[in-house]
């Protein structure tokens, strides 16, 4: 882990922190790598049920893509996307939520706003996608979707709760102690069952081309990735048979 993304356990609960609040928490690849191994030492911590993803500083949870230094894994940052997560996300966002960052809060279970939120993805205007935003269409109305993405104008906090995509909107001082909240409530309950649910409505939501593209290949990079990889490549050139560990 390195600066740029923290993580802290408070008793069953992870909270996993953007920590470039000079730099609005843009998505650069030093913040992707960050992420990436904040959620894989999420889902490695038995002791963490619950997962609490912020920005540090009340600017801007994230104000997207580093577009002087762009990151092109950024599928690796994204849970259940660049890191299998059945364990529950509550989002906590504070001030802007742009491209990339928006595209992190559309895999959150839960998302707490502050009341200075704004949503926006104006990659249109700019000649740039990754298009992982377009599961944003399952997750509130189709025309409402597509409205922000065409037109490309920011969404207000209140307008993201009336659609449905906000679970509560709060003053940004109650911010983390709200989402803190709700994160603690869903710890209390049992886990199993709780992890089940959230595999089966992951199951149950449609997935865009480049999401399916993007969990096909970081199942591909764990293969490439594996012991049993380089023991399959020493037993071809040894000539004997190869001994694989499932791992």
């Amino acid at each position: 882990m390195s600066d740029a993304v923290t993580y802290a356990l408070d008793g069953h609960v992870a909270v996993i922190t953007m920590n470039k609040p000079d730099k609005m928490n843009r998505l650069d690849p030093e913040l992707v790598d960050g992420l990436h191994l904040a959620w894989k030492r999420f889902m490695a911590d038995d002791a963490a049920r619950v997962a609490v993803l912020t920005g540090a500083g009340e600017k801007a949870f994230s104000a997207g893509a580093d577009l002087n230094n762009v990151p092109h894994n950024l599928y690796q940052a994204i849970p259940s996307i660049g890191v299998p997560i059945d364990k529950p996300v509550v989002g906590a966002v504070a001030g802007w939520c742009i491209g990339g960052g928006m595209v992190l809060t559309t895999m959150c279970d839960i998302l707490i706003c502050a009341d200075n939120t704004t949503f926006s993805y104006p990659e249109v205007k700019i000649a740039f996608s990754g298009g992982l935003i377009a599961n944003l269409a399952s997750r509130i109305p189709h025309k409402i979707a597509m409205e922000l993405l065409l037109v490309g104008d920011n969404m207000p906090v209140q307008r993201a709760y009336e659609v449905g995509y906000v679970n509560k909107v709060v003053p940004v001082a109650d911010l983390m102690p709200t989402a803190m909240d709700w994160a603690k409530r869903i710890a209390e309950t049992a886990p199993m069952p709780s992890r089940m649910i959230k595999r089966f409505v992951s199951d149950a939501m449609p997935k865009g081309s480049t999401e399916q593209a993007a969990i096909a290949r970081v199942q591909v990079e764990d293969i490439n990735d594996s012991s049993d990889w380089i023991e399959g490549r020493a037993a071809f050139k040894e000539k004997r048979p190869p001994v694989f560990k499932g791992e």
